[in-house]
């Protein structure tokens, strides 16, 4: 059973860091596309970032040059450094993965954590 484990949520103070984790257990294949989506209180999912397995990244304009994306993929993990944190980026935080498992006769399928809190907030 494949499974995407996030860790690295927190409270932090304005202008500060945090750096997100999600690690992809399970009959994995191959990873292809990885990524962070976001949700506030009474707001929508929206996308943070993205990365494909050949490392091309893309951003929500709220969070360039702010926030990273970046992958092991002998690890299956995917990474979100936060920094110049804001309290609008107060959220929960979700890893997304397309993932090719073995279980699943090497289908790519979409998959998702959990979710870690995320609260900037002095």
């Amino acid at each position: 059973q494949v499974q995407l484990a996030e860790s690295g949520g927190g409270l932090v103070q304005p202008g500060g860091s945090l750096r997100l984790s999600c690690a992809a257990s399970g009959s994995i294949f191959r990873a292809y596309a990885m990524g962070w989506y976001r949700q506030a209180p009474g707001q929508q999912r929206e996308l943070v970032a993205e990365i494909t397995s050949g490392t091309r990244t893309d951003y929500a304009d709220s969070v360039k040059g702010r926030f990273t994306i970046s992958r092991d993929n002998a690890k299956n993990t995917v990474y979100l450094q936060m920094n110049s944190l804001k309290p609008e980026d107060t959220a929960v935080y979700y890893c997304r993965a397309h993932l090719a498992t073995i279980d699943n006769d090497y289908r790519s399928l979409l998959y998702w954590g959990q979710g870690t809190q995320v609260t900037v907030s002095s």
